[in-house]
């Protein structure tokens, strides 16, 4: 038993659970815009991911415990070396465009770790915008990314598709919100810290409603439509019942499992219209 807890404790730890939400994200916009993913693109996707995330995670902790780190740790460590090698390899498998859109992207992410502000600040540490910048981010990556066409990205229908991403991973984010509240400094003005718990749990409704009625002007299949009102309510659940002492793992395994939860009802529905 104690091994499985480990084993599903590096899971979570080494962003290999949040890197397979991306990339069911990045499919789910397969199922509203005609593209073919191929797997050395999900694969880039999914190294990207873990890279990106674990340097956000633990680049302050190795710099400042270099010598005293801990064995789980330094396992972290060597595991997003050897995914961002990875991603160097897979690198030159994927068109220019993707590479051009990942740089940006990944800008952004380095700018959310890297203090680059006046007194040592980073894009994570400004008031109330860390959460805007993650949505931008997995917007990007599961729109963007898929089209692997410049010109299709300012189109109506990616930037709607953008849009709905965009509001749905704010949703996602607010369990994670509302369970920081006890840590985070009152200095980063996160929206429970403004607005109080209750109302930012009526945001994340009010964004969910978004997110679907934005279904309608991209799909009116119903094969979409189905599955994305079934992961809006579950949505909807889990930031109502999300609080200052959920579970350890209530957000970062349950929550981030949605984008995985979304996907998979989108193929049974697409398996299930086919008869």
């Amino acid at each position: 038993m104690y091994g499985l807890k480990a084993i599903f404790k590096f899971y979570i730890d080494s962003s290999i659970h949040v890197s397979l939400a991306v990339c069911a994200m990045v499919l789910t916009t397969s199922f509203v815009i005609p593209t073919a993913i191929s797997a050395e693109l999900l694969g880039f996707v999914f190294f990207s991911t873990i890279t990106g995330y674990n340097f956000v995670k633990y680049a302050g902790i190795a710099g400042l415990h270099h010598r005293s780190l801990t064995k789980n740790l330094r396992f972290i460590q060597l595991f997003s070396l050897l995914n961002f090698i990875g991603l160097l390899v897979l690198s030159f498998f994927q068109p220019i465009e993707v590479l051009l859109i990942s740089a940006f992207l990944g800008f952004f992410t380095l700018l959310y770790a890297i203090p680059f502000l006046p007194r040592g600040k980073n894009l994570r540490s400004l008031k109330s915008i860390k959460i805007f910048i993650i949505a931008f981010v997995w917007a990007g990556t599961a729109v963007w990314l898929p089209t692997q066409n410049v010109d299709f990205i300012f189109s109506v229908e990616a930037r709607l598709r953008f849009l709905q991403i965009f509001v749905f991973v704010l949703a996602l984010i607010l369990p994670f919100e509302i369970r920081d509240l006890t840590y985070d400094s009152k200095e980063l003005r996160t929206l429970p810290q403004l607005i109080g718990v209750e109302k930012t749990k009526a945001l994340g409704y009010v964004l969910l409603m978004l997110f679907f009625l934005l279904e309608f002007t991209i799909t009116s299949e119903v094969k979409n439509l189905i599955p994305t009102f079934m992961i809006t309510l579950l949505t909807g659940m889990l930031i109502y019942f999300s609080s200052k002492k959920q579970s350890d793992y209530y957000a970062s395994f349950w929550v981030e499992s949605l984008p995985i939860i979304w996907w998979g009802l989108l193929c049974l529905t697409k398996v299930l219209f086919v008869f």
